[in-house]
């Protein structure tokens, strides 16, 4: 078994030296003496028969290797300390992991925001996002694979905390038939190529939502769909805030002589079982919904007295 012939110890101070500029600066900050910090970094440079610092005049530099060196210590340190810190974490009953189910409705950039507040607060914490449409999002809270879910659908026996509304447009490139016709109602739609996103369900309906018309093409997210109709290739459903980009630069049209022409979808954060959320999860959850569109729309409401 391989056993270490240097000590984190000296890693850290090394790279105390480097970046406080010197010996004397490094010693002050780790409250050492300057000698105890010129032994360790002479030791480590006889343990592993390799200079890592060379002076200059009054100044410690790294020497190439030591850059080297430097940079890979750096990262073992690191690692070590979210080791340590995690370690901490669990004992004190802070989960490693949290899962998250995302209706694909969902905004991205709520959840990014979310997000990225969360993992300041992380402590290490693992966290993994996975995208469901429809009934895939009903299974995700029926069968506990989940700590947090982000549902259209309302779901007995779970209490969701609105998150906000998703406008749907039915939109398709304007140079479309659909694009040019005075009245558009579902017969007509249905004589025409809808293009639909897969539910993900395990034992998925594929005549629920927008699956409607019989002429179909199934996509696993709105991107790629949305990649076809700028072929001017069928029509579609698509979440406002993705369709809005492409309706201002004119590649896209909304169909707003459809009879039915936009649908309006609640979203909610659902906790399939509270009685197993940990510390962390509940913590993402407050972040998903003070980042969530509701709450964007409330900050910028105007006030009214």
């Amino acid at each position: 078994m391989y056993r270490p012939h240097t000590t984190l110890e000296q890693w850290r101070i090394l790279q105390a030296v480097v970046d406080h500029g010197g010996y004397a600066k490094a010693a002050a900050a780790l409250n050492k003496s300057q000698s105890s910090l010129n032994h360790a970094v002479a030791k480590l440079q006889q343990l592993i028969g390799v200079p890592l610092l060379e002076v200059k005049g009054r100044k410690a530099e790294l020497t190439p290797q030591g850059k080297v060196l430097l940079r890979r210590s750096r990262a073992l340190t690191s690692e070590i300390e979210q080791l340590e810190l995690l370690a901490t974490n669990l004992e004190q009953g802070w989960e490693p992991e949290i899962t998250l189910s995302r209706e694909i409705l969902y905004p991205t950039e709520a959840l990014y925001q979310a997000m990225s507040r969360f993992y300041r607060e992380s402590r290490g914490t693992r966290l993994t996002v996975i995208d469901n449409v429809m009934s895939g999002t009903d299974d995700a809270v029926s069968q506990g694979d989940f700590d947090l879910v982000i549902s259209a659908s309302s779901h007995p026996g779970h209490r969701g905390q609105p998150l906000g509304v998703i406008r749907m447009l039915l939109v398709c490139h304007p140079a479309h038939p659909l694009a040019s016709e005075a009245m558009i109602d579902d017969s007509r739609l249905s004589q025409e190529l809808q293009l639909v996103i897969r539910d993900t369900g395990q034992h998925a309906d594929k005549d629920r939502g927008w699956l409607r018309a019989e002429q179909r093409w199934t996509f696993s997210n709105f991107h790629e769909a949305i990649a076809v109709l700028h072929q001017g290739v069928g029509f579609c459903w698509v979440p406002e805030h993705l369709a809005q980009p492409h309706l201002a630069n004119g590649s896209l049209t909304h169909l707003s002589q459809a009879t039915v022409d936009y649908s309006v979808i609640p979203l909610a954060l659902v906790v399939p079982n509270r009685d197993t959320l940990g510390p962390a999860a509940t913590r993402f959850a407050e972040l998903l919904v003070e980042s969530s569109p509701l709450a964007q729309q409330a900050s910028t409401a105007p006030v009214t007295e």
